[in-house]
């Protein structure tokens, strides 16, 4: 932004364009809730495959798949074999938590889905910015306005709209789904806590084969064979879903506070209906056009602040 400011220079003043720098932290904010964005997008088909899959494979199956080709794809990118150092961690419990919260997460929701349909999945997971938002400032010293608050609110509003929660009885999986929200909270937490001190390849590599190794007696206890090809590219691309999303989430939190990308998981229900209605024929209606637009609305507005700061 640029404006006209009266200079002092030597032996006088003068009037002239000043241009103001846009912050450092404003820009970094911005391209952070880009990313973000992006993650979201790429949970969305991880948890509409998991849904398709689970109709013939078990979701504890899914769940150790979606680990084990996230570790060898991690491997693959990061080439740790020239670079084995990637593994070192300065807060190797915080790792070993954030690993299990990530795995509670994926494991909840994936049970969840196999019951209910996935914008009720999200409908509940769209919780987490309110337990996020409380708990960074306790944990993380980074504490929300009321500005943000409120967004939060109205976003929240929208989700309401769309699920229309009393309408119907709610199916006992729910509680999976409640049970994921709260341990994203606490990943996406620590995954901020984590970003000042580890690399995004650490905690991406951590998080997985610590997942991957717990899940192994489960994943083949239950192990079916996937009876098409089309059934194995499925499950594989669980990994890449993973691993790609939560390599963008990582450098999401490197770049801004936790409050500020809050907001941004409501955009989810865009991606979940629209992939709702083309995999599994689930037409949108009025109340989730109405909604969803609510959502997208209370994003838009913390955007356009951010924008303002960096102008």
């Amino acid at each position: 932004m640029s404006g006209q400011k009266k200079i002092k220079v030597p032996g006088g003043s003068a009037t002239g364009p000043v241009e103001t720098a846009a912050s450092p932290a404003s820009q970094a904010s911005l391209a952070a809730i880009g990313l973000i964005l992006l993650a979201c997008l790429c949970f969305s088909g991880l948890d509409a495959t998991a849904k398709y899959l689970s109709q013939s494979l078990p979701p504890l199956q899914i769940v150790w798949m979606r680990f084990v080709v996230h570790v060898v794809l991690a491997l693959i990118i990061f080439q740790v074999w020239k670079t084995p150092s990637l593994f070192k961690t300065k807060r190797p419990l915080l790792q070993i938590v954030r690993a299990f919260c990530l795995l509670a997460t994926t494991t909840g929701n994936f049970l969840a889905v196999q019951h209910l349909q996935l914008a009720e999945t999200m409908s509940i997971m769209f919780a987490a910015p309110f337990v996020v938002t409380a708990l960074a400032g306790p944990m993380l010293g980074e504490w929300a306005g009321i500005r943000r608050w409120a967004a939060i609110l109205v976003g929240f509003i929208g989700v309401l709209i769309v699920t229309q929660p009393g309408s119907g009885e709610m199916h006992w999986a729910a509680i999976y789904a409640v049970a994921a929200l709260f341990f994203y909270a606490l990943y996406a937490l620590l995954t901020r806590k984590l970003a000042a001190t580890d690399s995004s390849a650490s905690m991406l590599l951590i998080s997985a084969a610590v997942a991957a190794i717990a899940m192994t007696p489960a994943g083949f206890s239950v192990w079916v064979t996937p009876s098409n090809w089309f059934d194995w590219g499925l499950l594989l691309s669980t990994g890449v879903y993973g691993c790609v999303g939560h390599l963008i989430f990582i450098q999401a939190h490197r770049l801004a506070p936790a409050p500020v990308l809050a907001p941004f998981i409501y955009v989810q229900i865009v991606w979940m209906v629209t992939l709702g209605y083309f995999v599994f024929n689930d037409v949108p209606t009025v109340s989730t056009i109405i909604g969803a637009s609510i959502v997208v609305a209370s994003g838009l507005y913390i955007l356009y602040r951010e924008q303002l700061k960096a102008s």
